[in-house]
């Protein structure tokens, strides 16, 4: 079976090249031993994401990143997922939490992943406790970090 990932840039500046992000997605798929996945990861503008957000999700607001799992048609078919993210919004957080645009955008990117593969967290404060938090950064330690 194979992994394949698309990156698209929607008029947007991305923090990491295409090949970059790539990689990374891959690595969290093959780490989640997944064997066959579509995948897409798209860059999008805060306008762009803030109205996915609220035709999607209901929410009247920018984020970082969004997933679609839009699921396997069939047995040994493969994980098929959208991805969604905002670089302006991910300098913000970036800022905010003191660590660099590109080790965010990584991180969304791997956050943006585990969502497709149907890990979530809860909202507020309880979200950096989770367990899909912690697989994150468990894998933004393997993956983007280790690799610097």
């Amino acid at each position: 079976m194979t992994l394949a990932v698309a990156v698209s840039t929607d008029r947007v500046r991305a923090p990491l090249s295409a090949a970059r992000v790539r990689a990374l997605a891959t690595a969290v798929l093959s780490a989640e031993r997944i064997r066959a996945a579509l995948l897409s990861i798209t860059f999008v503008s805060a306008r762009a994401i803030r109205q996915l957000n609220r035709a999607h999700l209901g929410v009247d607001g920018p984020t970082d990143v969004i997933a679609f799992a839009l699921g396997r048609t069939g047995r040994g078919a493969p994980l098929i997922g959208d991805v969604y993210i905002a670089p302006a919004i991910a300098r913000v957080h970036a800022r905010r939490h003191g660590v660099a645009v590109r080790e965010e955008v990584a991180r969304l990117v791997v956050h943006g992943v585990l969502h497709v593969l149907g890990h979530d967290h809860p909202d507020g404060p309880a979200r950096v406790a989770s367990a899909m938090w912690r697989r994150q950064e468990q894998l933004i330690r393997r993956v983007y970090t280790n690799s610097q």
